[in-house]
C-alpha cells in the first residue's frame, strides 16, 4: 500500500485542543492506526489567524447533513483536496483552481462549512479553509480515510 500525505482519520480531539490554543511549529506526521500507510500532516493554528466563522460545535455534527455535503461532486472534491494535497494550514478559494464563478464557489464552501466540514477563517478579503479532522473523527470514525480514497 503505498503512503498517501494528507490528514489521518484516527486523530485525538487532545491534538485538536493544542492547536486551536496556538501553538506553532512545523508539520508533523501522525502515522494512522486504524488505517496503515495513511500519514497525517498536522499544522498547527498560526498564531496570528482570525477567529473561525460560524461553525456547528462538534457535538452538533450530523451523519445525513455531512454526507449531504459530501454527495456533490465539486464538495467532495474540494474536501479530498484538502486532505490529500494542502500546503499550508488553510487555503484560499483559488488555491484550488477550480474554474466556477465566485458566487458558485462560496456556495459550496458555505455548504461544507455549514455541515462542519471544513473550517473558515477571515484573513480580510479572503477566506481560508482547512477540514475539521479531529471533530470528524471523533464523530464519524474512519469518514475522512473514506474520502480520501474515493477515486473520481
Amino acid at each position: 500500500m503505498s503512503t498517501k500525505t494528507g490528514v489521518c482519520a484516527a486523530e485525538s480531539g487532545a491534538a485538536s485542543a493544542s492547536h486551536e490554543a496556538g501553538e506553532t511549529g512545523g508539520p508533523q506526521a501522525e502515522v494512522c492506526a486504524s488505517r496503515p500507510g495513511f500519514v497525517a500532516a498536522q499544522r498547527p493554528v498560526p498564531a496570528d489567524a482570525p477567529e473561525p466563522l460560524p461553525e456547528p460545535e462538534r457535538a452538533d455534527l450530523r451523519l445525513e447533513v455531512v454526507m449531504g455535503a459530501l454527495s456533490d461532486p465539486l464538495r467532495m472534491r474540494i474536501v479530498r483536496t484538502l486532505l490529500l494535497e494542502s500546503e499550508a494550514f488553510d487555503h484560499t478559494c483559488g488555491w484550488f483552481g477550480l474554474d466556477r464563478p465566485k458566487s458558485s464557489l462560496t456556495h459550496h464552501f458555505r455548504a461544507l462549512r455549514d455541515a462542519g466540514l471544513i473550517r473558515q477563517r477571515q484573513y480580510g478579503l479572503e477566506r481560508r479553509s482547512h477540514v475539521r479532522v479531529d471533530d470528524l473523527e471523533a464523530r464519524f470514525p474512519g469518514l475522512l480515510a473514506l474520502v480520501a480514497d474515493r477515486r473520481e
